[in-house]
């Protein structure tokens, strides 16, 4: 699967999301080694804390079938957004727990553009569990 159609899958979960508060829906694609695509969406709830974001359900998703780390091959995430949306600050936390630091991950904008980037550069001091 190329990144054009991983983002894709994104865009096409977006559809999905829950967000009668907020208005803003967001969708996320994993790749997985073994070729399966998980996507998920952003699913709101009136107490904003339970509000689930689209990256961790679609990694809680994976994790729920078996996958695991070393499984991840790359993360799209799409937003009605007309500049790159990058994960927020638990989403990053999460994909360092669940994805491998070199993990490539993919911000898309409205018109098409694709920032591809690593888990890395995107969350570069990280807690990880070699901090513990």
């Amino acid at each position: 699967m190329d990144v054009e159609q991983l983002v894709a899958k994104a865009k096409e979960a977006k559809q999905n999301a829950y967000c009668p508060y907020s208005h803003f829906p967001v969708g996320a694609a994993v790749l997985y080694k073994s070729g399966e695509v998980i996507t998920g969406v952003n699913v709101e709830n009136v107490s904003f804390g339970a509000t689930n974001c689209a990256e961790r359900t679609a990694l809680f998703a994976g994790i729920a079938k078996g996958y695991h780390k070393e499984d991840v091959m790359a993360i799209a995430i799409s937003g009605d957004t007309e500049d790159f949306l990058p994960p927020c600050s638990i989403c990053r936390q999460v994909m360092v727990e669940l994805c491998d630091y070199e993990t490539p991950v993919y911000l898309s904008k409205n018109n098409g553009e694709i920032m591809e980037l690593t888990l890395k550069a995107l969350v570069p001091y990280a807690f990880t569990d070699m901090d513990i």
